[in-house]
């Protein structure tokens, strides 16, 4: 009898120890299965440094001078990665002009083969700043230092997504929407003599205050269950070109002084991405500036206009008083193949390309009842517009200068009337009613 009760507490004992182990496997394990198979919406938020550490040749104009010559403020990437039951999404937004000369295609890649994401799972995009490096990948046709600086630039984004995916927790969004007058319409008609358009290239870059304009300033607030922000993403439809051929010194221009301001503003823990709108044809109010103008008293205006725009993102920011937990994610991609410029359009440069056709590059994403589309072009303002009035969702963030670099996308009407945004496209008249419907049909299957 006492053998059997000895035997009898040993097997209880080790159930106990079974029944311990498994338990805290689960515990162990939980955390994991709360963002990979649960309908807990996770984010994971970084911001790195990528200001050029070497002089280099600088980007979106042609400077005669040649490498940069100093910084005026920093250059940042800002990484959003979200998770939701074993789907992913990962939104970049970075400081220079856009990706270039094929560096979104070797970006691209790495970073995909890195975390093993699909193609419809990354946003890799520009703020489009004509103040930052130039990316090349080219040995023969760049400089060794942009060279250098764009493979130090595809380990730095690594090395952000990595971290932020090793950050991830649990988060609640929400989203308010403003707008801002610092961007104006370019396409500016001249006038001959008679009172008539000038026959030939009547339209100018310069300021069409009666041209459309999509003024909307879309907010996103990132938040910790417990309230404290994560992020605050924006979105606005304007060039960040306030500052022009003349300037050599890295500045984020527009949307990165606004970033910086948000930053400051908001406090050190808070990071703020902003994403380039549909803004082919919108410059900021006072644009291609040589300089910051440093006589006292004097607000630079590139300065001026971010502030007014950063101003709007914290006062959005600020009234979004319902945050959401959960939210599927959802993506899709696609690689469309668009109509080619005839050369027979009489005044229109022909951009160089293989074929009929064009590529472009087109990427869907849903973060609960949150949309994004981005392109790989410049999409000029009314696609975007038309896309938001149709798009199904209340907000739907317009990303341009994303996965690609294709030229402007002109409207149909555009191409009756010239200017630069046509003459410098590659695609045919058609092309941009083809995008807005492949972008709903998208938007819609999400």
């Amino acid at each position: 009898m006492k053998m059997l009760s000895l035997l009898l507490q040993k097997q209880i004992s080790v159930a106990a120890v079974i029944v311990v182990t498994v338990v805290g496997l689960f515990i162990a394990t939980e955390p994991v299965l709360s963002q990979t198979n649960r309908d807990v919406l996770c984010a994971g938020v970084v911001r790195i440094d990528i200001t050029p550490e070497k002089p280099v040749h600088m980007s979106g104009y042609s400077r005669p001078e040649g490498l940069s010559q100093g910084v005026h403020d920093p250059l940042s990437a800002r990484v959003v990665a979200w998770e939701n039951k074993g789907k992913r999404l990962v939104l970049i937004s970075t400081d220079i002009l856009g990706f270039y000369n094929g560096t979104a295609d070797y970006l691209r890649k790495h970073i995909l083969d890195e975390f093993k994401l699909k193609p419809s799972e990354l946003f890799l995009s520009a703020v489009h700043t004509h103040s930052g490096p130039e990316l090349a990948i080219d040995k023969t046709k760049s400089h060794a230092n942009n060279l250098e600086y764009t493979k130090g630039l595809k380990d730095k984004l690594i090395k952000a997504i990595r971290e932020a995916f090793r950050t991830m927790g649990p988060v609640h969004i929400g989203v308010g929407a403003g707008c801002s007058p610092v961007g104006i319409n370019r396409r500016e008609m001249r006038i001959d003599g008679t009172g008539w358009p000038k026959a030939s290239k009547f339209i100018k870059c310069g300021r069409n205050p009666y041209g459309p304009t999509d003024k909307e300033v879309l907010v996103m607030k990132v938040a910790k269950p417990d309230g404290t922000t994560l992020a605050v993403l924006f979105d606005y439809a304007c060039h960040s070109t306030a500052l022009g051929n003349k300037s050599y010194i890295f500045s984020g221009d527009l949307l990165g002084l606004a970033e910086q301001f948000v930053e400051r503003i908001l406090g050190p823990d808070v990071t703020a991405p902003a994403f380039a709108g549909a803004s082919g044809d919108i410059n900021p109010w006072v644009c291609t500036l040589p300089e910051f103008n440093t006589e006292p008293g004097w607000i630079p205006e590139p300065v001026l206009l971010a502030t007014m725009l950063g101003e709007e993102v914290v006062t959005i920011f600020r009234d979004i008083k319902t945050l959401t937990p959960g939210g599927e994610i959802s993506t899709a991609f696609i690689t469309m193949e668009l109509p080619k410029k005839k050369s027979e359009i009489r005044g229109y440069k022909i951009p160089e390309s293989k074929g009929n056709t064009v590529s472009l590059n087109v990427i869907a994403g849903r973060v609960g009842d949150v949309a994004f589309i981005g392109f790989g072009c410049e999409v000029c303002t009314e696609i975007g517009m038309a896309i938001k009035a149709a798009s199904p969702y209340k907000h739907t963030f317009v990303i341009t200068h994303c996965n690609g670099a294709a030229s402007y996308l002109p409207t149909k009407d555009m191409h009756k009337e010239g200017g630069y945004e046509v003459i410098s496209s590659p695609f045919a008249p058609q092309a941009a009613d083809m995008v807005v419907k492949q972008s709903l049909k998208m938007l819609y299957v999400l």
